[in-house]
């Protein structure tokens, strides 16, 4: 069966998680009212409650949205994964289905737009009788084309109103899509004032509604950005009715610096240099001088040397630039690599790679250096043939963080400067083996060296390592899953103390995971030619835990 749509079964796998997607194939049969348009498919799926899943496709891949707790969480649930499976045995319908979704829109447009004025008119009321919402929000729109001001600063300020929303004083995930969707009114009254000749009080009906919004965010659940695009959208009306009703530049430079210093323009992200237009000159000046004032009040005030960062970026004042940055460095060199990009960006390279490599000096290794700032002077000094400051660099992060990530950098370096020879492996090892203590348990913290000796290859090092007390369970598996080919007996004990711990637990992950280790089992009983005595512990293993009637499902899935 071909598949006509953008998305496959790898791709639900992907989205929803081996978990969910395993779960998700349970629920295929729960699938009713299927309906599929031309981008959106919905259905209905009986769980604990019956849930209403719609999946949309875009250009860049599939979403999907669901009802259920999970779900409305933001999460690609298994009630998406089994609408996604339903639709997928049925790809070869899916372009009838859509063509049919495409007829019916052309035909209701065509109906609609043969209708007289008279009988639109009639349509619209009757709708309007019988959906509040949508009275509400076309007499929003009727006062925003010619009402009084206040009655609509008042019904645009109610719109941002989260109270309604709020459980216990909070606007939680599954509340915030329908709250977004009220408050999204208030952009399109905004653009309809300036539409239609009332720039000016747009202008500052949008301020307290950005104000009002900015208040309220950080009781908002906004994880999939609704309420964002709403400030956004609300910041971008005020900007239009801006530059239509050109307000005194000054009083436009102290409101923005204001919502800046008290810390409300974190929703929107309203930019100084989007205004530039509407400041000119004079209010430039006046948010310049009130930076400055605030910066002097308390230089640590980091909204006011933000604002003073855009205010210089946009005058091109790159040494007042890194004059603001080097007054307060960061211990982790994070500044000097921002000082370093200013100037590098400024067409000053020699200076910037000076900067970079005072921060490496500078770094307190118990915070640094910052792996930005040690990856921006080695790409320089590579640029420039000097492959061996590239290995000293890579030698002494590894001596302050001794990790995989700092061993694999250091191995890539003397690599390409032709030094990666076994004395200077030897040292980069020794560096890791310095920070190793014997770990207690499985649960305990594993060690960089046996993770360094994995991934070199060397599996008989990195055994004796584990043996002498240096992995966890990560790396215990990992070193059994590479080795039980050569090594199975050596692996089977391995994987059989890793499953004990998990005989005593319950839920779908600790399932999983035992699953995975019984196969490995399997694998190394048939290398050994010991499938009698493999039989012989799955029978005692099912008579233990009997009473899992999941777990045996899915022993039973899997031939164990």
């Amino acid at each position: 069966m071909s598949n006509t749509l953008g998305f496959g079964r790898d791709d639900l796998r992907r989205l929803a998680g081996a978990r969910s997607f395993e779960r998700g194939i349970g629920y295929l049969s729960c699938v009713s009212a299927l309906e599929i348009g031309e981008r959106t498919i919905t259905a209905t799926v009986d769980g604990t409650d019956v849930y209403e899943v719609e999946l949309t496709e875009h250009e860049d891949g599939l979403t999907g949205c669901c009802d259920c707790p999970y779900g409305q969480e933001g999460n690609f649930c298994k009630h998406c994964v089994a609408v996604g499976l339903a639709i997928l045995q049925q790809s070869e319908s899916v372009p009838k289905h859509r063509a049919a979704a495409a007829s019916r829109g052309r035909q209701l447009s065509t109906w609609l737009e043969t209708r007289s004025r008279d009988e639109l008119l009639a349509l619209v009321k009757e709708h309007i009788a019988a959906d509040r919402d949508l009275r509400h929000r076309l007499e929003l729109r009727a006062s925003a084309a010619g009402g009084d001001p206040s009655a609509l600063r008042e019904r645009i300020l109610a719109l941002l109103d989260t109270r309604p929303f709020a459980r216990y004083g909070y606007v939680e995930y599954a509340d915030a899509r329908a709250y977004g969707l009220q408050a999204a009114e208030a952009v399109s009254a905004l653009r309809t004032l300036t539409e239609t000749g009332r720039a000016t009080e747009a202008v500052q009906v949008a301020r307290d509604a950005i104000e009002a919004l900015a208040r309220a965010y950080g009781e908002i659940d906004d994880s999939d950005g609704t309420i964002g695009d709403v400030a956004n959208g609300l910041a971008a009306a005020h900007l239009q009715a801006c530059l239509v009703s050109h307000p005194d530049p000054e009083q436009t430079a102290d409101w923005l610096v204001d919502l800046h210093l008290r810390d409300l323009s974190h929703a929107t992200d309203i930019r100084l240099s989007e205004y530039a237009d509407v400041l000119n000159a004079a209010g430039l000046a006046r948010a310049h001088d009130r930076a400055a004032g605030a910066l002097r009040e308390n230089p640590k005030d980091w909204a006011a040397k933000d604002l003073m960062e855009q205010l210089l970026r946009m005058e091109g004042s790159v040494d007042a630039l890194i004059a603001l940055h080097a007054a307060d460095l960061a211990p982790s060199g994070a500044t000097q690599l921002l000082i370093a990009q200013e100037l590098e960006r400024a067409g000053r390279p020699a200076e910037a790679l000076e900067w970079a490599e005072r921060g490496l000096r500078e770094a307190d290794p118990d915070h640094g250096p910052e792996t930005r700032l040690v990856d921006f002077a080695c790409e320089r000094y590579i640029r420039a043939g000097r492959l061996t400051d590239v290995v000293r660099i890579r030698r002494e992060v590894l001596l302050h963080h001794r990790s995989l990530a700092a061993y694999q950098h250091l191995r890539t370096a003397a690599r390409a400067a032709s030094c990666w020879d076994e004395t200077e492996r030897t040292r980069a090892l020794d560096a890791l083996r310095a920070d190793t203590r014997p770990r207690k348990s499985l649960g305990s913290p594993g060690s960089a060296l046996v993770d360094a000796l994995l991934d070199d290859g060397d599996h008989d090092a990195a055994w004796a390592a584990a043996t002498e007390g240096y992995a966890d369970g990560r790396q215990w598996l990992a070193l059994a899953d590479r080795s039980r080919e050569h090594r199975p007996a050596e692996a089977l004990v391995v994987y059989l103390r890793l499953i004990n711990p998990l005989l005593t637990r319950t839920g779908d992950a600790t399932y999983e995971r035992l699953i995975k280790l019984l196969i490995s089992v399997r694998t190394c009983h048939r290398a050994l030619g010991t499938e009698d005595t493999y039989t012989t512990y799955m029978t005692a293993l099912r008579t233990d835990q009997k009473r899992k009637r999941k777990l045996a499902a899915l022993l039973d899935h899997h031939g164990l």
